[in-house]
């Protein structure tokens, strides 16, 4: 009797020695034998405060069917709307020099955390870059300049050349990280001897001279692939209707037409060129100047679409052009940041107009001015902007400014081939949302409002509740 209470005990004993040693082994701070909840959804946050930046937030976000009385944003994959070809910045030439600046060790960390596959990097998958000098770069200069009172009508001393040092050394940089990306470009200027004032700033083409500046297109593109750069697309003008920059040119709509229905269009076709033709690329004021050239069907023939800045006007413009002719693509290719403007106001309004405003307004591209800068907001012409301020400033440390962030909140997760879908604005929050391909559904939404606010994300009949800082962008990922 003695023997059997003796094993009962031993063995009660070594059963609570096992449990202890169990309990002792977990993480104390969780209930015991409840099973981890995955999150449904990966949610990341930037605020205009600064204090979050693309951070991930530690929510468990779980869809279920459970309803309460928070407002709803719906999203819905089976009403799709344009395809996405990109997000990025343009590639000044002064973008260029800076970064050639940094030791070749510093410059490919930067590079790639901008434009690799990699775990955290902004995935950026379009670039737009100037066709000659922009006003980003030290100096004018084209790729045919000449003393004056010639003319090389045969472009026998075309040259790429003043691309070598700099903006083609860095593209191939970027290239090698990532192959796919597209690029588009834009000229400032042509050769000072085609235009009627003989100056890098204003003037206009003359007439005899259109054959001739399409053939120089169609040099400079042959002129890049053979350096293994492919041009995807060019605009015909950067800000036609802007002649005060350095460089500049002013085209009104007819001489824009006309140069495309009978010399640019006909020229790309003759030499088998794929290049997508972009018309206007100026500011979202004046929607009749690309109307009234795609409403002539020879001309129409060649253009693939319309570009927009928004430094004067309202986004809505894209979607007025799209109606009109909704079979020519929409691309947003320009806005700069500020010297003197503040990260909130830059964030805020960029994330509200630029990137949900044009994305709800058909456009395939959001493009910010520019990639890079000198701690001096150099370098650009004389005459050029001195305020642009990159998505990077280069100078003993490299700083990210405002637009690395407003293209990084959506960059990461909307690669190319995605589709737009629809998604509803709540008061006080902006959103747009799309379907990936490989089947992800990706929604930004913008807290407008100067409190935090509680909703409902509804996909399929099914709810997740999140919350969302005052004057904050939330990416959503499912």
């Amino acid at each position: 009797m003695q023997r059997r209470a003796y094993l009962i005990n031993a063995t009660l004993l070594i059963i609570s020695l096992s449990f202890t040693s169990f309990m002792c082994s977990k993480d104390e701070s969780k209930p015991p034998f409840l099973p981890e909840v995955k999150s449904d959804v990966a949610f990341y946050m930037t605020s205009a405060d600064g204090s979050q930046l693309i951070n991930k937030q530690n929510l468990t976000l779980v869809f279920s069917s459970k309803t309460n009385n928070y407002p709803t944003l719906k999203v819905d994959s089976t009403m799709r709307f344009q395809e996405i070809e990109g997000f990025g910045y343009s590639l000044t030439g002064g973008s260029a020099i800076v970064l050639n600046q940094l030791d070749a060790q510093r410059r490919n960390k930067i590079l790639r955390e901008m434009f690799s596959s990699d775990s955290g990097a902004l995935k950026v998958s379009y670039l737009r870059i100037s066709i000659g000098a922009s006003d980003l770069d030290p100096a004018p200069f084209s790729y045919d300049d000449l003393p004056a009172g010639e003319t090389d009508v045969n472009l026998d001393k075309f040259s790429i050349e003043p691309d070598r040092k700099n903006l083609i050394p860095i593209l191939k940089e970027i290239l090698a990280i990532n192959p796919n990306i597209k690029i588009m470009g834009s000229p400032w200027s042509p050769p000072t001897w085609m235009k009627t004032n003989n100056s890098t700033i204003g003037g206009s083409l003359k007439k005899e001279y259109f054959p001739v500046y399409a053939q120089y297109f169609v040099r400079y593109i042959q002129a890049m692939k053979e350096e293994g750069i492919s041009i995807d697309a060019i605009t015909v003008q950067n800000e036609p209707l802007h002649p005060g920059n350095n460089p500049s040119m002013l085209m009104e709509a007819p001489d824009q037409r006309d140069f495309i229905k009978f010399h640019l269009g006909p020229a790309f076709r003759q030499a088998g060129i794929a290049t997508r033709i972009v018309i206007w690329d100026h500011n979202c004021d004046h929607s009749e100047y690309p109307i009234s050239i795609l409403n002539d069907a020879e001309a129409k023939q060649y253009i693939d679409g319309s570009a927009f800045h928004l430094y004067r006007g309202e986004i809505t413009a894209l979607n007025t052009v799209h109606e009109a002719h909704p079979d020519r693509n929409l691309y947003f290719t320009e806005q700069w940041t500020g010297k003197n403007e503040s990260f909130s106001s830059n964030f805020m309004w960029h994330t509200e107009q630029v990137v949900i405003g044009s994305l709800r307004n058909w456009s395939k591209v959001v493009l910010q001015w520019n990639l890079a800068n000198d701690t001096g907001f150099g370098p650009h012409t004389d005459g050029g902007c001195t305020e642009c301020k990159g998505a990077l400033t280069i100078g003993a440390e490299i700083v990210k400014n405002p637009s690395f962030y407003i293209i990084g909140q959506i960059s990461q997760w909307v690669p190319p081939g995605s589709i737009r879908i629809q998604s509803d604005i709540l008061p006080g929050l902006k959103s747009v949302a799309f379907l990936t391909p490989q089947g992800k559904k990706v929604l930004l939404v913008l807290n407008t409002s100067h409190k935090s606010q509680s909703f409902n994300i509804e996909f399929n009949g099914r709810r997740v509740t999140t919350l969302l800082k005052d004057q904050s962008a939330g990416t959503f990922i499912w």
